[in-house]
Parts: structure tokens; sequence; C-alpha cells
């Protein structure tokens, strides 16, 4: 038993008990939960192989996986049905269950969060890994343009990034004030607390939608239709800016 207690434990703690088998070479025999109660008496490594257990089962879901909160979520999301986002039921953050982007994007593209183009020769590349969007390309860095074009479609893209960016702050901000509103204990004009607080929560949203539009914006070829997006977006910036 001894043996069999350290075994286990040290693939516990080393994440590899899901499919760990008997340790003699000949033996293909899995462990099973019962069995690894009863060898390990340590409560936290048993809490460390259920969570492990819980892990393997919603990534072998397809209907399933995580809240992608950044700060940090355990809470588990059920894809079916519910396009690509939703909102976490324990803490309100919008994953995108179609890429690897931490939050839903919408308006932008899942294409557009993760797709880049070369000003010189349009060869589009991951802005996360750098490969080549298509995979035949190679060349990186030899092609060649005029000049002006790659200087505008640079500061064009540094427009959009400085945008994008300050909407991302201050939507940092309106987080930020909101946790500092809720964080205060004594609340003698409540209603006027409850007023801030969902002001923050409609600005949270609203910071996030100018942001994506920013991206969206950006890949946008469609000259008719982004009259229209534009219109828009500097409608809801002005009504932002005043809340």
């Amino acid at each position: 038993q001894p043996c069999w207690s350290e075994y286990l434990t040290t693939r516990i703690e080393q994440n590899m008990v899901v499919n760990c088998t008997c340790p003699i070479s000949e033996c293909r025999a899995q462990p099973t939960t019962a069995f690894i109660c009863s060898i390990v008496s340590s409560e936290e490594i048993i809490a460390k192989y259920e969570k492990a257990l819980l892990r393997g089962y919603v990534e072998c879901c397809s209907n399933l996986t995580w809240c992608t909160n950044p700060q940090g979520c355990d809470q588990i999301l059920l894809k079916d049905g519910l396009g690509y986002g939703a909102a976490c039921s324990k803490c309100s953050w919008m994953s995108c269950f179609n890429c690897n982007f931490p939050e839903a994007h919408y308006p932008a593209s899942c294409s557009h969060m993760s797709h880049m183009t070369c000003a010189k020769c349009n060869h589009g590349f991951c802005w996360r890994c750098l490969k080549p969007w298509r995979p035949t390309h190679k060349d990186y860095y030899n092609c060649s343009a005029m000049v002006s074009k790659a200087a505008w479609q640079e500061k064009r893209f540094q427009d959009y990034n400085e945008r994008c960016t300050f909407h991302h702050h201050a939507r940092e901000f309106a987080m930020s004030l909101r946790n500092r509103v809720s964080s205060i204990r004594e609340m003698p004009k409540i209603r006027t607390l409850t007023f801030v607080l969902d002001a923050c929560k409609v600005l949270e949203q609203a910071r996030k939608v100018l942001a994506y539009s920013c991206v969206y914006s950006y890949y946008n070829q469609d000259t008719e239709s982004m009259d229209v997006v534009e219109q828009q977006t500097e409608s809801l910036e002005l009504h932002t800016n005043a809340l």
C-alpha cells in the first residue's frame, strides 16, 4: 500500500493521473476512483485528483468549456444553443466559443481578432504566433510596394489601434469604479449608488462594443455599409462619453 500511495500521489501532483495505469509494465489496468480514494489519505491530494477528473471531463466534452475570464473563474459553460458567446452565470464574463480570444468580441468577427495583413504584399498572418494565415506562404518579409501606401496603411492601423486601446482603458476605469462603489459599506443614498452601479455596467458594455467596432471597421472594405457603421459608432461614442 505505501508504494501505491506514493505512486498515485506523484501522478496526481504531476497532473498525470487521469490516464495512469498499473506501474507493472505488462499490466494496462487503470486504478478506479474508489481504489485511489482508499489508498491516498491526504485530503489535499484527493481534492487535486477530483479537480483533474473534472478538468478531463470538460476537455472531453465538445459542448462544454471553462469561463475565459482572465481574472479567474472556475465556472463551466454550456456551448449548445448559445451562439458564439455567452455570459457566465457566476462572474458575468462574456466568452467566445468559436476562437481562442478570451472574450466575446462583437461586432468584430473571430478572424478579425487574429488575422493581420501585410500592407506591402497582402501576406496574411496570425498576430499572436506570427505564423502564415495561409500555410503555403513562406515569404515573411520579402515583399515590395510603394512606401507611401505602406505608410498610409500603417497610419490607418495606428489610428484604429489607439481608439481601440482608449476604449479598453475606459472600460477598465468603469469596472474599477463599479468595484469601488460596490465596496462601500455605508450606503446612505442607496438609490443614487444603485444608479451609479447600473451606469458603470452600461459603460463597460458600451466601451467593449466601441473597442471591437474599431477592429471591425479596420477590416471592413464595404464603403457603403461602413458609412452606416461609422455613424452608429459615432453616436454611441457621444452618448457613452456623456454618460
